[in-house]
């Protein structure tokens, strides 16, 4: 199978690479592993910006995205904020996005995600605090939190400017804590979801070492974001949808 790099040079005069894989298509690709993106120097702050407006991602300051899914067996809504808040992580500006995770009328994990962007256009992910609750809102764990430049975190590429079937990275790195990675799929797929069906939506596979086995697809759409999560390998079956927008 015939392999390309892609380099992604964020800025000019900036420190930070980011080495992409592309895969073309092709009869031996289903078994692939895609290689993800490595970091090799520190991100520049003069390069990056808390305001997050690639198309595929756009964070604007006050909107909520609304979801309902299906989380550890249970029916669960989840209200996804993009705050006025910024946050620097590391020197670099970063929005801070609220989400809260409700089981029934319980709320299950509230957690504050922290993304920048380049200026090329690349979203990062610089960390998250996560917290589990009770039934009584007392907090029972933080696991799977992490922020960039503690204990050898590093930011990832959560998003690319300018996404291509097979392009692969990896969105997050705390050993052992946080591994998440994508692959490009597509970026014609048809969703059907309670707020709209939509056309020409990007389409990932998902997954984290963490978790052998376990294979989600994301579907984005320009000018909204993330509007369906689903489990289509391995694991409990998971799903979350966008049912409104609001702000």
């Amino acid at each position: 199978m015939t392999r390309r790099a892609l380099v992604l040079t964020v800025a000019a005069g900036c420190t930070a690479a980011v080495v992409l894989t592309a895969c073309s298509s092709g009869s031996g690709s289903s078994g692939h592993q895609p290689s993800v993106p490595t970091t090799k120097t520190s991100p520049a702050p003069r390069s990056f910006s808390a305001t997050v407006d690639n198309p595929w991602f756009p964070l604007p300051p006050g909107r909520t995205l609304v979801y309902s899914g299906i989380k550890d067996g249970e029916k669960s809504t989840e209200y996804l904020t993009a705050t006025r808040e910024t946050e620097k992580i590391t020197g670099i500006p970063c929005r801070v996005v609220e989400d809260r995770l409700y089981t029934g009328h319980t709320l299950h994990e509230a957690t504050r995600d922290y993304y920048a962007q380049d200026a090329a256009g690349n979203v990062w992910y610089f960390g998250e605090d996560t917290a589990e609750l009770d039934a009584h809102g007392n907090m029972l764990s933080t696991e799977g939190t992490w922020r960039a430049g503690r204990d050898g975190a590093r930011p990832g590429i959560f998003l690319p400017a300018h996404p291509v079937p097979g392009a692969a990275g990896q969105q997050e790195y705390y050993p052992g804590q946080a591994e998440d990675r994508f692959q490009v799929l597509d970026l014609t797929s048809r969703v059907s979801v309670p707020y709209k069906t939509f056309t020409g939506a990007l389409r990932t596979k998902e997954w984290t070492p963490l978790e052998p086995g376990v294979v989600d697809n994301k579907y984005y759409v320009k000018g909204i974001g993330t509007v369906k999560e689903v489990t289509v390998k391995g694991g409990p079956f998971e799903e979350n949808v966008l049912t409104a927008v609001r702000g």
